[in-house]
């Protein structure tokens, strides 16, 4: 089965409810970037992030993009989910690699550092809508969670997770997403609050077989969940050749006159998929005169 986002409501409605297996998109990102397993857990996150975020889009052209930017040795972190079900993602320095913390965990804290999370909906309307909170742990998920709470006054519990085979593969890439709804009592929260602490390591249960859907069967026992239907998710890009040549035209024509004078044709690279598009002279020229009308 491939990489899919299960979505839901629980406890009449009290309880929004999502978990997501993203392995092959994450690995496919993986691959792409050559990123190192701390990177690629960051990496993984996000993404299963953005899938989980995204799945309820309506249009194909609309996009949830979450971007972390730390002071740590990844630089900034970009994952972007969309309502055709496409999942992509980056991280500056895919390179970085640091020391395992105790038992062997991967040190994402430290990788990210200190900083800031914006959560970008871009729904199709005039101007996108952006919210930014601090970074209070930089594991991602707590990030996340805290972000719902301050931004959008939603309480949450978030859980996402990658782990690495020894051969630093991606072995599973998932997370959740349980919201409190407006009119939610005390007693569902409690009650949800003490799942949440008394669930296993997301990791190891995803890597012992378990799917999305006992995710959630074991955190809304007894709570009528209401599956709503899975969305699949898959590592796609979006960048095209006429997209970068917006982005050579918006560079203005002095900085295409110096180009075009080095008379060598240019490498422009994605950074979420890694596709490389060529420009010549010729099209410099050409990109640099529709720039002036």
């Amino acid at each position: 089965m491939g990489d899919y986002v299960i979505r839901g409501t629980a406890a009449d409605g009290q309880i929004r409810a999502f978990a997501c297996d993203v392995t092959l998109s994450v690995e496919e990102g993986r691959m792409r970037h050559d990123s190192s397993p701390v990177a690629t857990a960051v990496l993984g996150r996000t993404m299963a992030a953005a899938a989980m975020l995204s799945c309820d889009l309506k249009d194909k052209d609309e996009s949830i993009t979450i971007s972390i930017a730390g002071n740590g040795p990844l630089g900034k972190v970009i994952a972007i989910g969309d309502g055709a079900g496409r999942v992509r993602g980056y991280v500056q320095n895919p390179k970085v690699d640091l020391p395992p913390k105790s038992k062997g965990h991967l040190d994402v804290a430290r990788a990210i550092g200190i900083g800031v999370m914006s959560v970008i909906k871009d729904l199709g309307l005039k101007e996108p809508y952006i919210g930014t909170t601090h970074l209070v742990s930089s594991e991602i998920g707590e990030d996340l969670a805290y972000y719902f709470a301050e931004s959008e006054q939603i309480p949450s519990a978030v859980a996402l997770s990658v782990l690495m085979t020894p051969e630093h593969t991606v072995w599973t890439a998932g997370g959740y997403l349980i919201q409190l709804m407006p009119g939610a009592t005390e007693e569902t929260a409690a009650i949800l609050e003490e799942r949440v602490k008394k669930f296993p390591q997301l990791s190891h249960f995803l890597a012992e077989g378990h799917t999305p859907e006992e995710v959630l069967a074991i955190l809304l026992e007894n709570m009528d969940f209401k599956n709503n239907g899975q969305v699949p998710y898959h590592f796609e890009c979006d960048c095209s050749k006429h997209r970068f040549a917006n982005g050579l035209a918006s560079l203005g024509e002095k900085e295409l006159t110096t180009l075009i004078e080095e008379g060598q044709p240019i490498e422009t690279t994605c950074n979420f998929c890694g596709q490389k598009y060529y420009f010549t002279v010729d099209e410099l020229k050409a990109i640099r005169a529709g720039s002036r009308r």
